[in-house]
């Protein structure tokens, strides 16, 4: 949906070039505090930084990614607060969410994301543990993509980042099928942002698990975006640069193929090197 924060924000800098210096017009990606209300029980749930848009998809892929919710139905309305501020406008960084009646939530894991920045969210021990205590369905086997597939993602990725193009500072999370089409892409400064939003879309629509899709990310490959991966079904998680030993490691204990530094006709396959498959790939050893 429209925004009316934006999601670009016009700005005049002073370019030096040469020892010569003159101002010109930019455009800088907008970054402002997004606060998730719940209804009942009425509380705060997160205080998070991210670019105005599709914030209805961000709470709803933040719920699903915190297990808060499991399906579409779990949610009963998302609006902006109704309230004003001091200058009468409506105050579109604070999203109400009301669930279901009778929906069991358990809210203590969220107490360690009451503030995150864009930057990156909060993640550790208590991540990992609930992620296993999701009891998320094993991701799908028996699926092979090759690696001229892979190759194309990051070109198509890039060609969906509008935002990207006019100023420079986001990040894009994408959504392929598994012969490297895109489906769908959403961009934010933050990367967790990014994926819930492209989570949250899928959630709204009815379209979770990916069990046959391709998640590729902008930038490096932290713990808490295969964390989100893996709650969305996802098998394959590819990004252009690197990952965490704590991603890995994650990634190899629950069975998701994560692929680094995908650049040009090169990545790095650090973990479910079953799905990639080709008869021109030859491996002495698999991770």
């Amino acid at each position: 949906m429209n925004h009316p924060l934006g999601s670009k924000t016009n700005a005049t800098v002073w370019v030096v070039e040469n020892g010569q210096r003159r101002s010109r017009s930019d455009r800088l990606a907008t970054e402002e505090p997004l606060e998730l209300r719940l209804l009942r029980p009425a509380r705060t749930l997160a205080v998070t930084m991210r670019t105005p848009g599709a914030d209805f998809e961000l709470a709803a892929g933040f719920l699903y990614g915190e297990g808060i919710v499991s399906d579409r139905a779990d949610i009963l309305r998302m609006s902006y607060c109704v309230d004003r501020d001091v200058d009468g406008d409506r105050r579109h960084n604070i999203v109400n969410v009301e669930l279901r009646q009778g929906l069991d939530v358990d809210l203590a894991p969220l107490e360690r994301h009451f503030y995150t920045t864009s930057a990156c969210g909060v993640c550790g021990k208590a991540s990992i543990e609930a992620l296993r205590l999701r009891e998320c369905p094993p991701l799908p086997t028996g699926i092979a993509v090759s690696p001229s597939t892979i190759y194309r993602l990051p070109e198509q990725l890039r060609s969906a980042q509008g935002i990207f193009k006019a100023t420079g500072g986001l990040h894009a999370a994408a959504l392929f099928d598994l012969d490297g089409n895109l489906l769908q892409a959403r961009e934010d400064v933050g990367r967790h942002n990014a994926l819930d939003k492209l989570v949250g879309a899928a959630l709204l629509a009815g379209e979770l698990p990916w069990s046959d899709r391709i998640v590729m990310v902008s930038g490096r490959c932290s713990f808490e975006l295969v964390q989100k991966c893996i709650a969305a079904g996802g098998p394959i998680l590819c990004a252009v640069s690197a990952p965490s030993s704590l991603a890995v490691a994650t990634a190899r204990d629950f069975g998701l193929t994560a692929i680094g530094f995908l650049r040009g006709q090169r990545f790095n396959l650090y973990s479910g090197a079953e799905r990639i498959q080709s008869e021109d790939l030859r491996s002495t050893a698999a991770p």
